[in-house]
Parts: structure tokens; C-alpha cells; sequence
């Protein structure tokens, strides 16, 4: 397929030679204007796509940087070059700060005109891609993305809406595991004013203690054993956009002080670096451990929750929004369907009472695999309850690879840190408290086991000689 472009050319000679060299040898859809006037309707309507504009500088009716700069102003993202029989410097550099592609003076080699529209090409075709893509996550990850017509699900949603609007430099989410930090983190970025700068995801938890520091701030060539190149750090990588800190709880102590001064400095200094380097960041940190509790306990900065905190929005849990659960249900079959080809469209009675009367202690993110499972395992138009694998009653039951099964209640008896507590110290056993083989099974790196059974008081002092 053919691109657009958008020739400005006054010489009518010139413009016709432009126009047939470009389609017949550049692969290109020529509109030949030949004044500023006539230009307008194609590089400020709706109906025309052109990806560059190869324009002379001087025509009839003006200066075609005014042009150039009225479009920039309104959002444009194509790319300019500039033909001109003079070489006036001030022109030059004005162009090169509007962002213009090029700046060519008459008469030009034909060879380097046809290099440069092709590198042009590519970059506007870049951009393009770029902003379809933002276009899309807005439109993704509006504030209605947050499913539900529970009293509930409409307060997160109208927090979400005000929260987008304003320029916040920092949030904290909370609630349970799988009630939806991560999808109210994207909502935060894609639908707020950093909307056009990067998204960068972090999972706390899961980065390797050692290698912590290196991946939020950055490292010079040499910096450490195997660094043998430079390397931009998350913070880094988010500049001008929003960096969100999943489990930002397990954070040690010391990364929680260097990330305290990086936000207060708005400057980060690489490992091994001696330069400070300015970036700009949203920050949006998660967490389902309650970090009120977690500073009372000294297991989290004072200072650094205070500078997070400047707003905190708490996700409900699943079970306190029952209502949604049709809405939800029905919307991920909808997903899975296109996903993998199925055809469910019914879900029976029968089925939508068990999954009404659990529990879900894993929320929106245990429905959402409970259902994938459920649909790609179908084989007609109804969901089958066969694949769900959830009891209605008051207990979850876990089965291990051998078959050996934990009950965990889920009346209120027992809370999520002491189910954790027991289910750590039951693999533990059933791994002769082998630390490497129990974090490969929980699905851990052996780091954030050892930290958490550092936290349950569960003791590696009985790990047979070599297994630890």
C-alpha cells in the first residue's frame, strides 16, 4: 500500500516533476497544493492521512513555517521537509525547533531528496504507530474499565475519573490480592495527563535483592561484576510518565531511602554513576500488606509512605461487590471467546449460584482464571460448571502436586497473614524444608520465601546441610 504525501510547491513545473518522480519511483500517493491556503484542508481535516509534507519555504500566500507551527499546536505528527532557494540560517533553526525533519536548499540532489523521504517515511510511520497505540490504551483504560454497578464499583470509578484530571505526583492502592491495582494503575496513566509519556510496571517483589537497586536506578559500564554496559534504570525508563511499584512493601529499607531522596531530588544517580540525571515520574505504588501497619512495625519509611500517600485509593474486595459478579462474568466469557474461538453464550443457573455463593478469596483475578479455564475447556454454548473447581462452602481446598491437600477457612477465622503462614510452613514440610525446591513450587524466588519466612518466624534452622 501506498503512503500519503503531501507536496507544497508553487513552480508548477517543479511540483508536477515532484509529484510523478515520487509515485513512479517512491512508492508514494503525491497531492500536488501550490499555496498555503490550498494546503490547509489536507494537513488540518479529518480526511486525509498524509504521513510528510515536502514543502518549499517561500510561497504566495506566506511562510510555510506558520503553517507548520499552527499545525503543531493542534497535535500534528507528520513529518516536514523543507525546500528553500535560499539558506537563511534564522528559518533553519526555527524549523529544526518545530520539530521539522529536514531543511533543504535548491537545487537538490534527486538520490539524497528520495534517502531522506524514505527515513522520513519510517519515522512518521513510528509516530503513527506510536500514537494509534495511545489512542487505543486511552480508549482501553478509561475509568469505565473498572467494571460493575455495585455502590461500590461506582465509587472507584468516579475516583478514578477525578484522579485522571489531576496532576498528582504520587498514589497509593491497596486492597486484597487481585481486586485490580494493576488495572487501576493503567487507568491512572493511559486516562491522565502523562497519557503520551511511557507506562513503566514494576512487581517489587519479584526483582533479585541484589540486582534491586541496578533495575530502579540504573548502572554505568562496569558498575559491578557482569555490567559491561550502561543500562537505564525503571526510573529512568518512566521519565515523563508513571512508574508503577507493585508490592512496593517488600522493598527493603534501604532502596525505600534512596527512593525517598530520588523523588524529592526529581534526580536519580546511576550504580557505579557519578552524574546526577533529572527525571520526571508519576509514581502509583500497590500494595495488598498494609502499609500503615508495616511503618507502625518499622517495616516501612515514615517519610517514604508520607510522600507516596498523597492520595490513597483502597480497591474493594470481590466479595463486598457481589453484584458485579454477572457483569464481570459476562464480559470475560466475551473475552475468552474471541481469545480462543469458543462459542459460550449461556451461563446456567445453576452455575451462576456457585459462583455467587464463593468466597473468591483471589477476587477479580481468581473469576478471571476460574472462567479462562471454563471456556477453553467447553465444548458448547453453555458454561460448564465441571471446570469451575470451586466449593461453595467455607473452606478452599489447595491440592499439591502429590496430591496432598490444605483446607484454609474462609469464615473469618483465620486472616490472610496466618493462611499464608500455614501454607509456607506446610510446603516447607512437604519439601524436607528444602528453601530452593518450596520457592520453585510457591512460584517464588528464593529471596522473597526466605524474607517471608523471615516474617512468619518460620525458622531454616531444621533445613537438612545443603538444602537451604
Amino acid at each position: 500500500m501506498s503512503d500519503e504525501l503531501l507536496i507544497i510547491e508553487d513552480d508548477a513545473m517543479l511540483g508536477i516533476d515532484l509529484k510523478r518522480h515520487f509515485e513512479r519511483g517512491g512508492g508514494w500517493r503525491a497531492r500536488l497544493v501550490r499555496s498555503l491556503r490550498e494546503a490547509e484542508p489536507f494537513v488540518f481535516g479529518t480526511g486525509y492521512e498524509g504521513l510528510v509534507v515536502l514543502s518549499d519555504l517561500h510561497l504566495p500566500d506566506g511562510n510555510a513555517l506558520e503553517l507548520l507551527e499552527r499545525a503543531r499546536g493542534e497535535g500534528d505528527s507528520r513529518e516536514w521537509i523543507f525546500l528553500t532557494g535560499f539558506g537563511e540560517a534564522p528559518d533553519a533553526e526555527r524549523a529544526k525547533r518545530l520539530g521539522a525533519f529536514d531543511f533543504l536548499t535548491k537545487p537538490m540532489d534527486r538520490e539524497r531528496l528520495d534517502r531522506i523521504l524514505t527515513a522520513a517515511r519510517r519515522g512518521a510511520r513510528a509516530q503513527r504507530r506510536i500514537a494509534d497505540d495511545v489512542s487505543q490504551q486511552r480508549s482501553r483504560y478509561s475509568p469505565a474499565a473498572f467494571i460493575g454497578r455495585s455502590e461500590e464499583a461506582a465509587r472507584v470509578r468516579d475516583t478514578l475519573a477525578r484522579l485522571c484530571r489531576i496532576p498528582l505526583s504520587s498514589i497509593i492502592i491497596s486492597g486484597e490480592t487481585g481486586t485490580g491495582k494493576g488495572l487501576a494503575a493503567r487507568i491512572l496513566h493511559h486516562s491522565g495527563s502523562r497519557a503520551d509519556g511511557p507506562l513503566v510496571e514494576v512487581n517489587c517483589a519479584a526483582l533479585p535483592r541484589e540486582l534491586v537497586e541496578s533495575e530502579l536506578f540504573g548502572h554505568e559500564a562496569g558498575a559491578f561484576t557482569g555490567a559491561k554496559n550502561s543500562h537505564r534504570g525503571f526510573m529512568e525508563q518512566a521519565s515523563d510518565g508513571t512508574l508503577f511499584l507493585d508490592e512496593i512493601g517488600e522493598l527493603n529499607l534501604d532502596l525505600q531511602a534512596k527512593l525517598l531522596k530520588a523523588l524529592e531530588d526529581k534526580a536519580i544517580r546511576r550504580v557505579g554513576g557519578e552524574r546526577m540525571i533529572p527525571v520526571d515520574v508519576q509514581i502509583v505504588a500497590a500494595s495488598n500488606r498494609n502499609l500503615q501497619e508495616l511503618v507502625a512495625e518499622k517495616g516501612f519509611r515514615a517519610d517514604l509512605y508520607h510522600r507516596l500517600s498523597v492520595f490513597q485509593l483502597e480497591l474493594p474486595p470481590l466479595r463486598s461487590r457481589n453484584a458485579d459478579l454477572d457483569e464481570l462474568v459476562d464480559d470475560l466469557i466475551r473475552e475468552f471467546n474471541a481469545i480462543a474461538g469458543k462459542r459460550v453464550k449461556r451461563v446456567p443457573e445453576a452455575v451462576r449460584a456457585l459462583l455467587a455463593t464463593y468466597d473468591w478469596p483471589g477476587n477479580v483475578r481468581e473469576l478471571r482464571n476460574v472462567l479462562e479455564r471454563s471456556v477453553l475447556l467447553s465444548t458448547g454454548e453453555d458454561l460448564p460448571a465441571e471446570w469451575l473447581q470451586i466449593k461453595p462452602s467455607g473452606a478452599l481446598a489447595m491440592t499439591t502436586a502429590s496430591g496432598d491437600v490444605i483446607s484454609l477457612p474462609l469464615d473469618g477465622s483465620m486472616g490472610f497473614e496466618a493462611m499464608e503462614k500455614l501454607i509456607i510452613e506446610a510446603a516447607l514440610q512437604r519439601d524436607g524444608h528444602n528453601v530452593m525446591a518450596t520457592a520453585r513450587r510457591l512460584g517464588l524466588t528464593r529471596e522473597t520465601l526466605r524474607y517471608r519466612m523471615a516474617r512468619h518466624g518460620l525458622q531454616k534452622a531444621t533445613a537438612p546441610h545443603g538444602q537451604a
